[in-house]
């Protein structure tokens, strides 16, 4: 009786390889999420050499508790009306005609208890440990969203533009160096007519 032949082998040296195509594959095709922040400057370490007497009424107070509630100058408040009042209070321009802190460009209430001028103008925010981040997010982007409409206005204003889109071609490293330097000066100049004071407090239970 002639005898069986055993099982072919099989033919396992270009298995290396193919592992390898496949990583590259997945390397390539990939996308791997980053987390996404918030751009805020620090303010420098050097203390003052002066003390900073701030009034309460220049002081904008926005409290976030555990439930996600706000507490907008001691009252609550919804978060979709959170920008108005914001822009209100930077707006307001209460010091009087006359005087060196007098706000010619505001167009708010004028009302002497509130902000004096923008310069002087700070937002305070302070939240709870477990304020949900969706919230604090939704929070943060209103208080800025507040700082923009009044820049987009006055940069309108005085150039025809919004200061977003400004800001943006400034900020482009693809921009050319002439039209950048041209708008550094744009740019410098509508953020000192609302500099972005604001300050967020150690979070505590609200």
């Amino acid at each position: 009786m002639p005898r069986r032949k055993g099982a072919p082998e099989v033919n396992a040296g270009s298995m290396a390889d193919i592992a390898f195509l496949l990583l590259i594959f997945f390397l390539v095709t990939t996308t791997i999420e980053t987390d996404a922040g918030l751009d805020r400057m620090l303010p420098p370490i050097e203390p003052p050499d002066t003390d900073v007497i701030i009034k309460q009424k220049n002081i904008f107070t926005v409290n976030i508790n555990r439930n996600g509630q706000l507490l907008v100058e001691e009252k609550l408040m919804d978060i979709k009306d959170l920008r108005a009042a914001a822009i209100a209070f930077l707006d307001n321009g209460g010091s009087p005609s006359g005087t060196p802190e007098y706000c010619n460009y505001c167009k708010g209430e004028r009302d002497a208890s509130s902000s004096d001028n923008p310069q002087k103008a700070i937002i305070s925010l302070k939240n709870d440990r477990e304020t949900s981040y969706s919230t604090y997010i939704t929070v943060q982007n209103e208080l800025v969203a507040a700082y923009n409409d009044l820049r987009n206005r006055e940069s309108k204003r005085l150039y025809g533009r919004d200061f977003t889109e400004m800001e943006a071609e400034y900020l482009n490293p693809e921009t050319p160096s002439s039209v950048r330097d041209e708008l550094k000066e744009k740019v410098q100049r509508i953020q000192e007519l609302f500099p972005q004071k604001l300050s967020e407090a150690e979070t505590s239970k609200i």
